[in-house]
């Protein structure tokens, strides 16, 4: 045994002896499950899950390994909310309105009609109350939520007839998600909320008669415009509506203060890396869908005036009758006026200038 080698050994049996055991660096693998409300063709809004994932597990050296299932894989679209709070998954990445049937508070946390653009949404989340209030409100049903994803205000939606009119609208069967349908039931509109995954098939056969999804990018993905010619804008149910990561609680409870440090980043990261896919794949996507025969139209204002004046009142009703939404709601529709002071004027008027210029 050579000198350095001795010295080696005494220096551990030293430390052993001493009744102090070296540092172990090596830590189990952590596996979890992420399951999302949307079909792994749709590879932004599912993709957004495996950004996570990856970031997840590059921040962790590997030991943090989630594994990312598509709606239907695990349990379907619409049953993620009850797959984290009862801890059947430890993860999900979804649209929280879809689950506006079992309290509308849950809409606030996505998107509600002429609410917060993705800007605004994400800056009341982060810098104002938004996060505090929501996880108030979702520890009732054992999650914690982040924000994880934003598409950016979205398109008004697909039509197999050309809506002149308020009332061209009056007994259009309209797949719409989310909290929108409330507000445009009283417009005579009849509200579907379909999967994703079943749009295409029900506006093909006649079932529906219209149907949103996202926008540019994702519909061409899906092909409405096979089948449904005219192309809306905006969509005014969907001003920024964002994607929440929901976690078990118990599970997070568990997680070191590392390991819900990285939870958290990899989260905010993916936030901001679904609008940045969004923002630069819709243009070209929007320019092939004009391209093939399109007809792409603004709503008319006799349609968003009183699509707006129906928000409003249903509003004002849920403040009446639900406290967990007026709580929220006040706070979130604060923010909105004083958002809207300051984007009026040198966001809006650049916007428009540069919008006007043959670039």
């Amino acid at each position: 045994m050579d000198r350095r080698s001795l010295i080696k050994n005494a220096g551990i049996a030293g430390v052993l002896a001493a009744g102090i055991a070296p540092a172990v660096h090596a830590q189990a693998t952590l596996r979890w499950r992420i399951a999302s409300s949307f079909p792994k063709s749709l590879d932004t809004l599912f993709g957004v899950c495996d950004v996570f994932a990856k970031k997840v597990s590059d921040m962790t050296g590997g030991k943090f390994v989630i594994t990312t299932h598509a709606a239907g894989e695990l349990m379907p679209a619409f049953g993620v909310l009850d797959g984290v709070s009862n801890a059947t998954v430890e993860m999900a990445n979804t649209a929280p309105y879809y689950f506006f049937g079992k309290d509308p508070t849950y809409a606030i946390d996505c998107a509600i009609p002429f609410g917060l653009n993705s800007r605004q949404m994400t800056a009341w989340m982060y810098e104002g109350n938004g996060l505090k209030l929501m996880r108030e409100f979702y520890a009732n049903v054992g999650i914690i939520n982040f924000p994880m994803g934003n598409t950016g205000v979205q398109m008004g939606g697909w039509f197999r007839k050309q809506v002149k009119s308020l009332k061209d609208l009056k007994g259009t069967k309209f797949r719409i998600g989310g909290f929108g349908g409330k507000v445009l039931e009283p417009l005579g509109v009849v509200p579907q909320n379909i999967p994703g995954g079943e749009i295409y098939q029900a506006l093909e056969k006649g079932t529906i008669d219209a149907a949103e999804w996202v926008g540019p990018y994702d519909d061409l993905k899906l092909g409405f415009n096979k089948v449904a010619p005219h192309y809306y804008y905006p969509g005014f149910w969907e001003v920024g509506p964002q994607l929440a990561l929901y976690v078990n609680q118990k599970a997070y409870d568990g997680l070191s203060g590392e390991y819900k440090a990285i939870v958290e980043a990899a989260a905010a990261y993916a936030h901001t890396d679904m609008q940045a896919k969004y923002d630069y794949k819709n243009p070209a996507a929007l320019k092939t869908l004009v391209g093939s025969g399109v007809k792409l139209q603004a709503f008319p204002k006799d349609v968003m005036a009183a699509a707006f004046k129906s928000a409003e009142q249903v509003y004002s009703d849920l403040n009446n009758s639900n406290p967990a939404w007026k709580k929220i709601y006040a706070d979130y529709s604060n923010y909105r006026r004083e958002a809207n002071l300051w984007f009026r004027f040198a966001e809006a008027t650049m916007d428009d200038f540069m919008q006007a210029q043959k670039l």
